[in-house]
């Protein structure tokens, strides 16, 4: 009860202070400094205001700076093939302004979609680029995990990128043409020398395609050069880093003709070279669907052949739910087997001559007749486990043959990664873009 009586004396003493704090405040805004605060507010809001409207106004000069500017880089990008714009994305070296894969970037350019994250490209020392030389094994140790045990210690070049990436499409008929490609003197060994003229071919590519070259220029590729200099002073400084004009072993070139270059190539130990990087390019492909495993399911099997088709999600979803619905495919696929099957790709178009006989007969494909075209094709055959997934695949309608066009096809763009297919779509889009502009102009 005394509490309660004390009451209004507390709201009357707070009211009295509130009263007072009231006159204070009001005394202090009619004050010079308040008044002189109030016009610096004014101007501040004034200059605010001015700036907002400008810059409101010039923005559109901005953005179309920032569009033309966008434009620009595009139609640069324009010039560079798909294979130079997938080398310059997973390029993670540098040395005086040339762009390197390591070792590991190509195995991941082949493997992965995009290249491991990374801050910027790292720029080499002499030091750096010297102990690299000295970690290259020679050629006679060679073996199908060299790249993978070289990890980031080399580099490789462009032009190297481009002959690593045809090994891995070359069925072993083709080893001895290549070969022969490179031995320009038909001594049955490959020097230094010739080896480089592959360098020479690209610079004169590079340069015809950007209109640059000339027919006499394009006569000096079947002059032979005497020596590597010979050959480099034929080299260009492009503008993406893919070639320089400098001397530098790479780390395919110390394998391949020792730290000194004075080394000579004979067909058997090219012909061990490309069978080991294809089957390290296998063997890791394979190992990241195992896990470990002894063999990989039939479904990642099928995914592993549809990676690189650009087939849309529908159809995707499709050709795997063919393998799915099909209770007798359990028993997994086994690396031989899988081996196997990729090195019956690298001949898909001795294949394709074979099956093109069926077409023209209007006569589906049994899994005999396969069999027996890929027995003529690679002299090996494919396990029944194999071929009934495969037939599981591409069976449309489930009657046990084969759409034998539609697997050429997507096999094809397997083969190659996607590079073909892509360059179809480019086509086809350029193809569209001409339409359109031509029906705009009427």
């Amino acid at each position: 009860m005394a509490n309660l009586m004390r009451l209004p004396c507390r709201v009357s003493s707070s009211s009295r202070h509130f009263r007072a704090v009231t006159r204070s405040y009001n005394s202090w805004c009619s004050g010079r400094e308040v008044k002189k605060w109030r016009n610096n507010a004014g101007l501040v809001a004034a200059v605010s205001i001015a700036f907002l409207v400008g810059y409101k106004y010039s923005r559109p000069d901005m953005v179309h700076a920032k569009a033309r500017k966008k434009e620009e880089e595009g139609q640069k990008a324009v010039k560079l093939t798909m294979r130079e714009r997938r080398f310059i994305k997973f390029a993670s070296v540098e040395y005086d302004g040339q762009l390197y894969m390591t070792p590991q970037d190509f195995l991941d350019s082949v493997i992965e979609a995009e290249p491991r994250p990374r801050l910027k490209r790292r720029v080499l020392t002499d030091k750096e680029l010297e102990v690299m030389r000295n970690s290259i094994p020679p050629l006679r140790h060679g073996s199908p995990h060299m790249f993978r045990n070289l990890r980031d210690k080399g580099i490789i070049s462009y032009t190297e990128y481009l002959f690593l990436l045809s090994i891995l499409i070359k069925p072993k008929s083709g080893f001895r043409i290549a070969f022969n490609m490179f031995d320009t003197d038909g001594n049955e060994r490959v020097d230094k020398t010739e080896f480089l003229v592959m360098e020479k071919v690209f610079s004169h590519a590079w340069r015809g395609r950007h209109g640059t070259e000339t027919k006499e220029k394009l006569e000096l590729l079947t002059e032979r050069q005497t020596t590597p200099e010979d050959i480099q002073v034929q080299y260009i400084d492009d503008e993406q880093g893919l070639q320089r004009r400098h001397a530098v072993d790479t780390s395919l070139m110390v394998h391949f003709f020792g730290r000194d270059g004075i080394n000579e190539l004979k067909y058997e130990d090219f012909k061990q070279f490309m069978e080991n990087l294809q089957y390290e390019v296998l063997e890791l492909e394979y190992h990241e669907f195992s896990k470990g495993r002894e063999a990989i399911s039939e479904l990642d099997f099928a995914k592993i052949l549809l990676r690189y088709t650009h087939l849309d999600t529908e159809e995707y979803d499709k050709y795997l739910d063919r393998i799915l619905i099909n209770s007798e495919l359990q028993k997994g696929i086994t690396f031989d087997e899988f081996r196997h099957f990729y090195q019956f790709l690298n001949n898909i178009d001795d294949f394709a001559i074979a099956m093109r006989m069926y077409t023209l007969a209007d006569h589906p494909i049994s899994k005999s007749e396969f069999q027996r075209a890929v027995k003529i094709c690679t002299g090996t055959v494919l396990s029944d486990h194999t071929m009934d997934t495969v037939f599981a695949l591409f069976d449309e309608d489930g009657d046990g043959q084969l759409s034998y066009t539609e697997f050429i096809a997507i096999m094809k763009d397997r083969l190659h990664r996607g590079f073909k297919s892509q360059q179809r779509l480019k086509r086809l889009r350029a193809f569209t873009s001409c339409i359109k502009q031509e029906m705009k102009s009427r």
